[in-house]
C-alpha cells in the first residue's frame, strides 16, 4: 500500500509525464498539444484506467483528482494573468470597441438561440425540458475556455487580425457570461418559486464584477510599487509567481455585509492583475515572458487534470447525449454566426469574419462552473443541466482547441515560418533517433 503523499506525488508525476508523451503522439496526428494532454488525462483519469482499482496507474476515483484542485485554481490564475497581458492600450486601441462589441454580441447570440431550442424542446417533452432549465443553459452558453484558447495561440505563436480580437473577447466572456447566468439564474429561480429577487438579479453580478476589477487593479498596483526593491530577474519573478497565487487565494474569498453577499470572479481578478500590471510597469514584457516560461508545467498538469475529471458514463444516457448534441450545435451556430453578424456590423477584415466565430467554442471550467450551481438552483434538473454541459465539455475540449487551429491556419494567423519550424523540429528528432 503506498503512503496517500507518495502516491498523491507519483500521480503528479504521471500525469506531467503523460501528458508529455502524448503530445508525441499528437503531433503525428497533427493535434494541438492541449487536445494531446486533455485526451491523456481521459485515458488515466476514473472513466478508463482508473477502472482498474490500481492505485499509482490511473485515477481510481473523480475525488482522487478533485485532491489536486489547488493545482487547476493556480493554473486557471496564470492563464488569466497572461491574457491581461495581452490588453496593452497601445496594442487595442484600435480593436477595443471591436472586440466590446464582438465580445458581448457573440455571448448574448449563443444564449438566446440555446434559449429558443430548448424552450421549443420544452414544448414537445414538458416532463423532461423546463423553461428555467433552457435559461441556464442558455447562460452556460457564453462561456469560452480561455486556457485552451490561450495554449494554441502560444504554440503555433499565432499572430494577426484573428488572434489581435480573439484574446480580448475571450477575456471579456467571462464577465459577459458572470452577468448572464446571474440574470438568467435569477429569473429561472423566480419562475420556480414565484418571488423576484431584483438585487439577486442584476446588483450582485454587477458587484462580482466590479470587485474583482478593482480586487486585480489593486494587486498589481502592489506588485509594481514592489517590484522597484529588487533588481534581479530571478527576484522579481518570484514576486509575481507569489503574487499571482496570493491573488487566486483571495479571490475565493466570500463575504456577507447586511443581505448583500459580496465575492470575487478568480478569471477576472487575475486577467485585471495582468491588464494593470502590464500597462505600467516597465519590464512588463520581459517579466511576462519569464513567467509564461515558469507556468507551462501547471498548466500540462491543469490540462490534463481536466481530462481526467471528464467523465465518461454521460454517454449512458441517452437523453442526455442528444439534448447534449442540440446544445452542441445550437451553441456553436450562435457563436459561430455572433462573432460573424457582431464583426461585420464593427467592420472587422473578412479573415475576422469567416475565421473568429470558430475559435470561441472550446468549453471548459466556467461553464462546469455555472452547472455546478445550476444543481443547486434546479434540483434534479440541475443535475440533468450539468451532465449535457459535462457532455458539451467532453465534445467541445477534445475537438475545439483542433478548431481553432485550422482557423488560425486558414485566417493566415498561423504563419508559414511556425509551420517551418515544426517541420525542422520533426526533422531533428528523425536524426536524434
Amino acid at each position: 500500500m503506498l503512503d496517500p503523499q507518495m502516491l498523491n506525488l507519483f500521480l503528479i508525476t504521471w500525469a506531467l509525464f503523460a501528458g508529455l508523451l502524448m503530445t508525441r503522439v499528437g503531433n503525428i496526428f497533427k493535434l494541438p498539444d492541449v487536445t494531446a494532454y486533455l485526451v491523456v488525462g481521459v485515458i488515466i483519469g476514473p472513466s478508463i484506467l482508473g477502472k482498474l482499482g490500481m492505485p499509482g496507474v490511473g485515477f481510481v476515483g473523480f475525488d482522487e483528482v478533485n485532491r489536486f484542485s489547488i493545482i487547476s485554481d493556480i493554473a486557471l490564475g496564470f492563464i488569466a494573468f497572461l491574457i491581461g497581458a495581452e490588453f496593452k492600450l497601445k496594442n487595442i486601441k484600435h480593436i477595443g470597441k471591436q472586440a466590446v462589441v464582438i465580445g458581448i454580441f457573440q455571448a448574448l447570440t449563443a444564449t438566446i438561440c440555446v434559449d429558443a431550442v430548448v424552450i421549443a424542446l420544452h414544448v414537445f417533452m414538458p416532463d423532461i425540458v423546463t423553461v428555467p432549465m433552457a435559461l441556464i443553459l442558455g447562460a452556460i452558453a457564453t462561456a469560452t475556455a480561455p486556457a485552451a484558447t490561450l495554449l494554441v495561440v502560444k504554440q503555433y505563436k499565432a499572430k494577426g487580425h484573428v488572434t489581435d480580437i480573439l484574446l480580448p473577447v475571450v477575456a471579456l466572456d467571462d464577465a459577459v457570461g458572470l452577468m448572464v447566468f446571474a440574470i438568467s439564474s435569477g429569473i429561472a429561480q423566480s419562475l420556480i418559486n414565484g418571488n423576484v429577487n431584483i438585487v439577486g438579479i442584476i446588483v450582485e453580478p454587477i458587484a462580482v464584477i466590479v470587485l474583482s476589477l478593482l480586487l486585480g487593479t489593486v494587486v498589481a498596483i502592489i506588485l509594481n510599487e514592489l517590484e522597484k526593491y529588487f533588481y534581479s530577474h530571478s527576484n522579481r519573478l518570484i514576486l509575481i509567481i507569489g503574487s499571482i497565487i496570493l491573488t487566486v487565494g483571495v479571490a475565493k474569498i466570500s463575504f456577507t455585509l447586511g443581505g448583500f453577499s459580496g465575492s470575487f470572479s478568480p478569471l477576472l481578478v487575475c486577467m485585471m492583475l495582468g491588464t494593470v500590471f502590464c500597462n505600467i510597469c516597465p519590464l512588463a514584457d520581459d517579466l511576462m515572458e519569464r513567467a509564461d516560461f515558469w507556468s507551462k508545467p501547471i498548466i500540462v498538469l491543469f490540462f490534463v487534470l481536466s481530462g481526467a475529471e471528464l467523465d465518461l458514463s454521460v454517454f449512458e444516457n441517452g437523453m442526455v447525449v442528444v439534448i447534449g448534441i442540440i446544445y452542441i450545435l445550437t451553441r456553436s451556430f450562435g457563436k459561430y454566426f455572433g462573432a460573424r453578424i457582431s464583426a461585420t456590423m464593427v467592420g472587422s477584415p473578412m479573415e475576422v469574419r469567416k475565421y473568429l466565430g470558430i475559435t470561441l467554442l472550446p468549453q471548459a471550467g466556467v461553464a462546469l462552473g455555472m452547472s455546478a450551481m445550476a444543481v443547486g438552483i434546479l434540483g434534479e434538473k440541475g443535475v440533468l443541466v450539468r451532465n449535457i454541459t459535462l457532455f458539451g465539455v467532453l465534445i467541445y475540449e477534445l475537438v475545439g482547441p483542433t478548431l481553432t487551429k485550422i482557423a488560425l491556419i486558414k485566417s493566415g494567423d498561423i504563419k508559414e515560418e511556425a509551420k517551418d519550424l515544426i517541420k525542422k523540429r520533426k526533422a531533428l528528432d528523425r536524426k536524434r533517433k
